[in-house]
């Protein structure tokens, strides 16, 4: 099974993401396209700017399509383009939509961590806090045109994985 967990920065995706891998024997992690990029010497602007989420949304797609089974994608494209979307409104994203789109065909499960009220995870203004609530706000309205299995998750870490462990014990036994 593929799974993509989706959200704003700051939500809790990556610590998720961590606590379903030690549930799911022979799952393995993609780290979020950003921090790949990273390690590979992709120099990041220290403002988010378009072009670099362009460049992740690149690597997304590929690392999707490049994924095995059982694996879970820290993000995904669609996640990426809400933010190319909140940052520049004017931009054209169709095509960068359809291409999302294809990648998440891919993806037998969306987990979309959404960002809470109260807010679980502080952010300072350094964390870009209007940033976050936009790209929620779009990742809210979008996740149901995917034509993909999508479960929103909420409450604590332990709440969260629980809730994405159900889902897939369901899917298994259907």
């Amino acid at each position: 099974m593929k799974i993509a967990i989706v959200g704003a920065h700051r939500v809790g995706k990556t610590s998720l993401a961590e606590a379903l891998l030690e549930h799911l024997p022979g799952y393995t992690l993609e780290m979020e396209p950003y921090y790949k990029l990273e390690e590979s010497g992709y120099a990041f602007s220290e403002i988010p700017v378009v072009d670099d989420f362009l460049a992740q949304i690149k690597y997304s797609v590929k690392q999707v399509a490049n994924g095995g089974d059982n694996v879970i994608f820290d993000r995904c494209a669609i996640d990426i383009l809400a933010y190319i979307h909140a940052i520049d409104k004017d931009i054209h994203i169709q095509s960068l939509f359809e291409a999302a789109q294809t990648s998440i065909e891919a993806i037998n499960l969306l987990v979309f961590v959404p960002v809470e009220v109260p807010d679980l995870i502080s952010v300072t203004k350094s964390d870009w806090p209007k940033l976050r609530r936009t790209v929620n706000d779009l990742l809210g309205e979008w996740i149901g045109d995917l034509g993909v299995k999508v479960i929103e998750v909420s409450g604590t870490l332990t709440d969260r994985r629980d809730q994405v462990l159900s889902q897939i014990d369901t899917a298994n036994r259907s």
